[in-house]
């Protein structure tokens, strides 16, 4: 995606993965910093240690408290941050900014795939790690009226409830599930990336068919079993590629200060996640 992207765009960048081990993370990204990279993206579980690894925090990754993408800045001869692509010779200060488009690409994502109208509406949403908790909270500023918080572990969904009373007042949030039915189902969890895994939610407490809408953020495999349930419920459903492609573009634009190839990348993501493996 990243890369059909960059050639679109004629710049002669590279986007590659690298395996990071959680303890190295700090050790990665200052390497990124020091060899002149644009920027990186990070996934599961960086997005949360990473915001006290940054030089600097944009606004995004404050209000959803995780970092998914970083672009690293050099400071010019008038003491101005600007970014790397800006200069021609590598700065000698250089500093990371930690950013987030993980929330608005979840709102666009819902929009457009599932035709949801985010306000005033119910929804549960299994799981309050870092995709959870960053779901959690652009669900109630986009004022959901009733937001049901489901996690193994009950305290980790406490905490994200405190602090959503806290910040958004005028949301009701429940941790627990619904005794009546919902408007959207979102799973934030792990859980159907494999084929034997169990549903990401109790079904002696709650029943698919009581959501109108279910979304998983997980996009391969395509169909989880959670996607497959509901559709045959007769649920609109839609899997996570919509929020992968928009989260990717909105990081392009923060890299490149450019608009991103939309239709470019969603078509490389269709070619290449979608595939059979």
């Amino acid at each position: 995606m990243q890369n059909a992207g960059l050639a679109a765009l004629g710049l002669n960048w590279r986007y590659l993965a690298f395996e990071v081990h959680p303890d190295d993370l700090r050790a990665a990204l200052e390497g990124a910093k020091v060899m002149d990279f644009v920027g990186v993206n990070l996934t599961v579980p960086h997005k949360l240690l990473a915001l006290e690894m940054m030089d600097a925090l944009d606004e995004s990754a404050r209000n959803w408290g995780a970092v998914n993408t970083v672009r690293f800045e050099g400071k010019d001869a008038r003491g101005r941050w600007r970014p790397l692509r800006d200069f021609d010779d590598a700065p000698r200060h250089v500093r990371s900014v930690g950013f987030n488009t993980d929330a608005d690409a979840l709102s666009r994502a819902l929009g457009k795939d599932l035709g949801l109208k985010l306000a005033g509406s119910r929804v549960l949403l299994l799981g309050a790690g870092g995709a959870g908790r960053t779901a959690a909270m652009k669900l109630a500023s986009d004022n959901v009226r009733d937001l049901f918080l489901v996690n193994r572990t009950r305290g980790k969904a406490e905490a994200v409830a405190r602090e959503i009373r806290r910040r958004y007042p005028r949301v009701t949030v429940t941790v627990g599930y619904p005794m009546s039915s919902v408007d959207l189902l979102i799973n934030a969890t792990s859980l159907g990336l494999k084929p034997a895994d169990p549903l990401p939610f109790d079904e002696k407490k709650f029943s698919v068919s009581h959501a109108d809408a279910v979304y998983d953020m997980i996009y391969r495999p395509a169909e989880t079993r959670l996607l497959r349930i509901a559709a045959a419920k007769g649920c609109r459903t839609a899997n996570g590629l919509g929020m992968l492609l928009h989260q990717g573009a909105q990081a392009l634009e923060i890299w490149t200060g450019r608009p991103a190839p939309l239709e470019i990348m969603h078509r490389a993501l269709a070619e290449n996640v979608l595939k059979p493996e």
